[in-house]
Formats: C-alpha cells, sequence, structure tokens
C-alpha cells in the first residue's frame, strides 16, 4: 500500500475526445492514472474526464496536469461546433495562463499538458506549428519512432531507445513542421516516423515541444500490450483487422504485442514519468530524494 503525503493532490483532467466511440486508450489512460496515485514521492493523484467531443465538456484551470486522448475521425471534423469552439477557448487560456507564469516564482503554477494523437493534430492546428493533412494510408499498427537531435536531449524521451515503438493508428498526420513558429514558441520537433526510402513521402512528425510544459505526440504513449492484445484476440476484431489489412499485419502487431522489446517500454515509461516530471515541477517540497 503506498503512502500518501501531505498536501493537495496532484489533480489530472483527461480530456476525451472518442466521441463515445467504444476505445482502449481511455481505459488505459485511467489504468496508468490509477496506478500513479501515491507512486511519485508519495503523492495523492486524482483525476476527472471530460467528454470533449460528445458532450462539449471542458475542464477550467483548476488542475495541474491535463492529457487530452486520441479519436476517431479527422482533426477537422469539429469545425464550426460548439465543442471545437470551446476546446480553443480551454487551450488558448491554458497557454496564457503557463506564458504568465513562466520564469517567474510562480513557475510551480504552470499547468503541465499532454496531447495524444487526434489532439495532437488539433494542438498543430491550434498553434499553426505544422500542416495537418490526410495519409496516403491509414498507419496501423506498432512501428518505430526516432528521435530527433532535440529529442534525444529531452528528459522526457531519455528513458526510451532511439528508435524506441509505439502504437501507431491514424489517417491523419502532421508534416512540414514549421520552424520559425516552432521558434517563437519555444519549442522543437522532438521525433518522426519511420523511414521510407521507397516511398517519396515527407516523414511525418511524431512529438513536438511547445514549452516546457506542454508536449504533444502522435502516438499513443497509454497503449499496453496485455489490453491491446486481449483487444485484438476478440474474434471480431482479429476478423475486421485480417479484412483491413491482411493476416500478416495482424499476426505482426501481435507478435509484437508479446515481445518485451516492443510496446512495454513506452508504455511502462512514457507516461508515468510525464506524471513524475509533474511533480516534481508543481509540488517540489514532497520529492522525496532517495525516490528521485
Amino acid at each position: 500500500m503506498r503512502m500518501h503525503k501531505p498536501g493537495p493532490p496532484l489533480r489530472v483532467a483527461v480530456l476525451d475526445l472518442y466521441d463515445g466511440e467504444p476505445n482502449q486508450g481511455m481505459r488505459a489512460l485511467r489504468a496508468l492514472l490509477e496506478d500513479a496515485d501515491g507512486r511519485f514521492h508519495g503523492q495523492a493523484v486524482t483525476y476527472a474526464i471530460y467528454d470533449v467531443r460528445a458532450k462539449a465538456e471542458l475542464p477550467d484551470l483548476g488542475y495541474d496536469v491535463y492529457l487530452s486522448s486520441g479519436g476517431p475521425g479527422s482533426p477537422f471534423d469539429g469545425e464550426g461546433t460548439t465543442w471545437e469552439h470551446r476546446y480553443w477557448r480551454w487551450l488558448d487560456a491554458l497557454y496564457n495562463h503557463n506564458e504568465r507564469h513562466a520564469g517567474s516564482h510562480l513557475a510551480t503554477d504552470a499547468k503541465h499538458v499532454l496531447f495524444i494523437c487526434h489532439s495532437y493534430q488539433m494542438m498543430c492546428r491550434f498553434f499553426e506549428v505544422a500542416r495537418v493533412t490526410k495519409r496516403r494510408s491509414e498507419s496501423f499498427g506498432i512501428f518505430p519512432v526516432h528521435k530527433t537531435d532535440a529529442g534525444r536531449d529531452d528528459p522526457q524521451f531519455a528513458p526510451l531507445s532511439d528508435p524506441f515503438y509505439a502504437a501507431d493508428f491514424r489517417h491523419f498526420q502532421a508534416v512540414e513542421p514549421d520552424a520559425e513558429r516552432i521558434g517563437e514558441l519555444g519549442g522543437a520537433v522532438l521525433a518522426l516516423e519511420k523511414p521510407r526510402p521507397r516511398i517519396r513521402l515527407e516523414r511525418a512528425t511524431m512529438a513536438l515541444r511547445l514549452s516546457p510544459e506542454i508536449l504533444g505526440v502522435q502516438f499513443h504513449p497509454e497503449a499496453d500490450p496485455e489490453g491491446m492484445r486481449h483487444h485484438f484476440a476478440q474474434p471480431k476484431r482479429m476478423q475486421h483487422v485480417v479484412r483491413k489489412h491482411g493476416e500478416p499485419k495482424y499476426w505482426r502487431i501481435m507478435r509484437r504485442l508479446v515481445d518485451p522489446d516492443f510496446l512495454a517500454q513506452t508504455h511502462d515509461a512514457f507516461l508515468p514519468l510525464f506524471l513524475r516530471r509533474a511533480v516534481e515541477a508543481q509540488r517540489p517540497e514532497v520529492i522525496d530524494a532517495r525516490a528521485a
């Protein structure tokens, strides 16, 4: 049993962009957050879920950490809708809040944000840091992700091999990163998709940092091997994948789900480190030097 240190818990808001569609992402995020309670320097962790696309629910700025999920369909599906308007307004308020607190004695009040897959594409649209386009074909599987020079120096990616493997399921991509705009924000591209030398197409961005607190990733760091293996083993799901992507692709995914050199490293390291770093930035007084 983990012991909690005194003081307010780390409050996490999960922005659910799945639009009511059954999915593995939210299950995995809940499991990771429940496991995080008391895990990092004894800090209690609580969370609340906001149904963004189906109910236009958005959190206020009273949370410490925000995790914005993946989701189905196009990142342009929400244009003109109430939920997208509220999502942009939340994102603008959050960014302005962090700008007011950056580099001052109030830096511990800065909000830590992770954008995942669909949300990553939304982030790129809002900040105009890359062009979001539809892929020629769907990316579906567990693939290598390659760090850039900036990614190799970024502490969030330090525990991961280069390349590391991640779950990647998407019809859209963020390409042509605007180096000038990213530089204005103080950010950097941290990772790219695998090279495809026989295909004359630009490699999509897979991770982009906008500030010490704001990070977006195209892949699914929450994806867990056991949960995904159970999901893909369902007869209807197996038939769907084989019909759409072929039997070799299906069995390649299943092999990689049981091989510890593939997905397990990313699942076990990435989001726990993101939450640990948030605790250490926002609650320096709770850090136990022996556990750091």
